[in-house]
């Protein structure tokens, strides 16, 4: 058995099929090993990106809620301002309608009172006038000296 060349190609046939599948079950391995970690590193990429994702969605949330919480408070400001300017403008409208008024009434006084020295002056005016005119028609030199004597009697009586 040892003699026959079969048993010897067949040996050899096995020693060679024995190395080629050393060989290729090597490989092989190697190969399935570099694809397992090709995909643990493609799994691990995968996890790292969502957990980055993740992140990137919560801190985009939460700026979004610190965005929602600013315009918030910026509505709630403007409306406060515009609460106290409305309450400045109504204020200082009624100020203004005060002061206008108190012109208006000083004016008006003032009209009344140059009005009544304007009657006042007219009405002296025409007294004088009608009193002129009474007397030129009215008193003769006999009188106007009867008049003058009074007038003289009665001042020296008021100086004593």
């Amino acid at each position: 058995m040892f003699a026959s060349p079969e048993f010897w190609v067949i040996v050899a046939f096995v020693v060679f099929i024995a190395a080629v599948a050393r060989r290729a079950y090597r490989e092989s391995t190697r190969r399935l090993d570099e694809r397992a970690a090709r995909i643990r590193a493609e799994l691990d990429e995968a996890v790292r990106l969502r957990e980055e994702a993740q992140a990137l969605l919560a801190g985009y949330e939460r700026r979004q809620r610190d965005a929602e919480a600013e315009a918030q408070a910026i509505v709630h400001r403007a409306e406060e301002d515009a609460r106290a300017v409305a309450a400045k403008a109504e204020a200082d409208l009624e100020s203004s309608i005060r002061r206008r008024t108190e012109l208006a009434q000083l004016k008006i006084a003032q009209a009344e009172a140059q009005a009544l020295r304007d009657v006042r002056e007219t009405a002296v005016e025409v007294a004088t006038a009608a009193t002129r005119r009474l007397i030129v028609e009215n008193l003769d030199e006999q009188r106007a000296g009867a008049l003058i004597d009074k007038a003289i009697a009665e001042a020296a009586r008021k100086l004593h």
